[in-house]
């Protein structure tokens, strides 16, 4: 295949699959809605003040996902400025709504190149700070389903056969068969080629990976990155739930629903879609109408948040990041 056609595909299937998934799930959840209603609720019932009021806790969990960032870097034995870590992060979220999952490479990236880090071991640190993310994800999702058991009793019965499916998969032979034979598969095929030049090479980048990694178990502030998470959290969640009292449909719901619709929308976060645009919609709207809220009062809950939200706010202050930074380090 000609290098140029190669690398054209290769860019098509990491930017353009992915978006086109994601319109595709948002056509697929909003093509029966009547968008003139929604932007009559819009204009009508929406107090933009209080989603304004929103905006700063969703900057103030970033700077501080920064300041958690630093904290795994230090026992690698750097003290990058935490000017650099706040621009960073702040560009990693505007490069992913046009790249998705691309903005983590170019964070390390920026920061290897203006703090003279090894990516690799910056790429291990920000797996750990992943990996605390999907923990803090679990655990709200445990917490809202245990503080709202009700709720979830009456839509497993409602909708068994979501249940259903999942105790399937969980309890098939096949599942763990399957995981034990990928895992053997794969340990098999570097035990046998570990000769190879770029299988070498794989293995020293994942030693550097790994090293990045375990900067948690020399971490001498624990507590503060325990801290920081909660903070990162709790800026997120009320960037999130503050939008409920700018409806009238939603500001009586309450907190417990709100990590309801919070948990889940989180989970939505974790498709590679930019911006989340699709995937965000449908599960948002899919939490607030087992609330008994209508599908086009929630459609435009969805539509307005997110828009305002993530295509605007996010990309607002990403564009910034990804400009502050060389600006910041110019010379360097």
């Amino acid at each position: 295949m000609n290098p140029k056609i190669k690398s054209l595909l290769i860019k098509f299937i990491k930017t353009f699959l992915p978006l086109l998934f994601g319109l595709f799930v948002f056509w697929l959840v909003f093509r029966k809605m009547d968008f003139k209603e929604i932007l009559s609720i819009l204009n009508r019932d929406v107090n933009f003040w209080i989603i304004a009021l929103s905006l700063p806790f969703g900057l103030f969990a970033n700077i501080i996902r920064a300041y958690r960032w630093n904290l795994l870097i230090e026992p690698l034995g750097y003290s990058p400025k935490k000017s650099n870590l706040v621009y960073a992060v702040l560009g990693n979220y505007g490069v992913n709504l046009v790249f998705p999952r691309l903005g983590e490479v170019w964070r390390c990236t920026m920061i290897a190149r203006y703090e003279k880090i090894s990516f690799t071991k910056l790429f291990g640190t920000l797996i750990t700070d992943r990996l605390a993310d999907t923990v803090m994800v679990a655990l709200i999702v445990v917490a809202a389903f245990v503080m709202n058991v009700p709720y979830f009793d009456s839509f497993f019965q409602q909708h068994p056969e979501s249940l259903d499916t999942f105790q399937k998969i969980v309890t098939s032979f096949w599942t763990y068969i399957i995981i034990i034979t990928l895992a053997l598969s794969v340990w098999l095929f570097f035990k046998l080629f570990k000769h190879l030049a770029w299988v070498k090479k794989f293995r020293k980048m994942l030693s550097s990976i790994w090293e990045g990694i375990r900067s948690i178990a020399n971490m001498k502030k624990r507590r503060l990155f325990i801290f920081y998470t909660f903070l990162i959290w709790l800026g997120y969640f009320l960037y999130f739930y503050i939008c409920f009292y700018a409806f009238p449909f939603t500001k009586d719901l309450g907190w417990n629903k709100g990590i309801i619709a919070f948990g889940m929308s989180s989970v939505a976060v974790a498709i590679p879609v930019q911006g989340s645009i699709g995937p965000w919609h449908a599960m948002v709207i899919a939490v607030l109408m087992g609330f008994g809220i209508n599908s086009t009062d929630t459609g435009a809950f969805a539509f307005c948040v997110h828009t305002i939200q993530q295509l605007i706010f996010t990309a607002a202050f990403g564009l910034f990041g990804v400009l502050a930074l060389p600006i910041a380090n110019k010379g360097k």
